[in-house]
């Protein structure tokens, strides 16, 4: 918590009180949520924070984002791509192609097709 700013422990202070509000049933509003920032301690909260998130965390959205699985987490890599328009196209067909190849005759492992003196 140290090394967070001014404004990330403000929005984590009310982002925490409108999902408080949320498990105890009561209605999630500005005022509502200055009132428990009030009174757990978090006076120096910045008032705009709490009327942002009222209008933005309504019980629907944060029903929503607990209930809703969450994708991500470290996907750091796997990017570029996408740009060159058709180009997909063409990789895909050349793919197609590459797997209609018919594969070699199989032979058999000791010569056993060649009439040979085994």
């Amino acid at each position: 918590m140290d090394k967070l700013t001014k404004d990330q422990k403000d929005e984590y202070a009310t982002s925490l009180a409108a999902i408080a509000l949320y498990d105890g049933g009561a209605d999630i509003s500005s005022e509502q949520i200055t009132t428990l920032l009030e009174a757990t301690g978090n006076t120096d909260v910045a008032a705009f924070y709490p009327i942002i998130f009222s209008n933005f965390l309504t019980t629907e959205k944060i029903g929503e984002l607990i209930v809703s699985p969450v994708s991500g987490g470290g996907g750091g890599g796997g990017g570029g791509g996408g740009g060159g328009g058709g180009e997909g196209e063409e990789e895909a067909e050349e793919e197609k192609e590459e797997e209609v190849e018919e594969a070699p005759p199989a032979v058999d492992m000791f010569g056993g097709g060649d009439d040979g003196d085994y």
